[in-house]
């Protein structure tokens, strides 16, 4: 069983893996049958949506519990590849940080359609502590379900989201102030609503420098720093780019912060159908 302090950087490790955060090569490809010539022809015509994101993009996250270091995280759109035969934004973010005696290597990934953005699959590879697990989840969003490896196919929702998705379609979608958006799309349909609410704009000084922002105040039905009772904020720039710069989400006896550390910019937007091609190369 963990200690309190195990399960406190546990949680700090789960939460940063809600903003933020899965792999199919062209060789699998060939190994299942799959017509790549086909693939191929489908990414060429594929009507990719306008994103604020691009492949190579990384933001890095100076995370802290109170006035403890509680380690580094990264955001990174890592590539384009071929999950059942469409093109998907790899997306990585990573956990790497603790406290003497325990520390955690998390990695979260998710697969988003570069056409739909859905969710096509999501892995979880976690190590705190002693503790270590993989999750893998197939999402299938033209029929509306998923599928943990190892179980059995269940419900899922229209348009679906995962963990990893969640925060680079809040990007996407952009919050006003005054605004609720409230959506079903989390993949796990036990989890609805989600719901985000436009609170305010704010400057915020952060590592990364100073910026203009509009603060959105992310729920979901979970017992986490996103549950109907919490007190979370999630502090997006106001240029075209929407960066999450910093999080804030207040405990009973603690406060989490994630703050922007470093901006990499990605790729630009006219690279997308070359990176596609090159994802379905064999």
């Amino acid at each position: 069983m963990r200690t309190t302090k195990e399960r406190r950087m546990g949680l700090v490790a789960g939460i940063v893996a809600t903003l933020g955060m899965l792999m199919v090569s062209a060789a699998a490809l060939v190994a299942q049958s799959i017509d790549v010539q086909a693939v191929r022809s489908a990414a060429a015509a594929v009507n990719a949506a306008v994103v604020p994101y691009a492949v190579g993009e990384e933001l890095t996250y100076k995370a802290s519990l109170g006035a403890i270091s509680a380690g580094t995280a990264r955001m990174r759109v890592d590539g384009i590849e071929i999950v059942r035969g469409r093109p998907a934004y790899h997306v990585v973010f990573s956990v790497d940080g603790g406290i003497p005696f325990f520390r955690v290597h998390d990695r979260y990934e998710s697969w988003i359609d570069v056409q739909t953005l859905a969710s096509l699959r999501h892995r979880q590879q976690i190590s705190e502590g002693h503790y270590k697990r993989t999750t893998v989840y197939e999402i299938y969003p033209e029929r509306a379900e998923y599928q943990k490896e190892g179980d059995s196919v269940r419900a899922s929702v229209a348009n679906p989201l995962d963990d990893g998705s969640f925060i680079y379609a809040v990007r996407t979608a952009g919050i006003q102030v005054g605004e609720t958006r409230r959506d079903d799309r989390y993949f796990r349909p036990d989890k609805n609503p989600v719901v985000l609410t436009g609170l305010r704009q704010e400057t915020v000084k952060v590592s990364a420098g100073t910026f203009a922002t509009t603060v959105v105040r992310p729920t979901i039905r979970t017992s986490g720093m996103f549950s109907d009772d919490g007190q979370a904020q999630v502090w997006f720039t106001d240029d075209a780019n929407r960066y999450p710069v910093q999080v804030k989400a207040k405990f009973s006896k603690f406060t989490l912060t994630l703050e922007l550390k470093s901006v990499t910019a990605g790729a630009q937007p006219g690279a997308l159908p070359t990176l596609i091609a090159q994802a379905v190369e064999p």
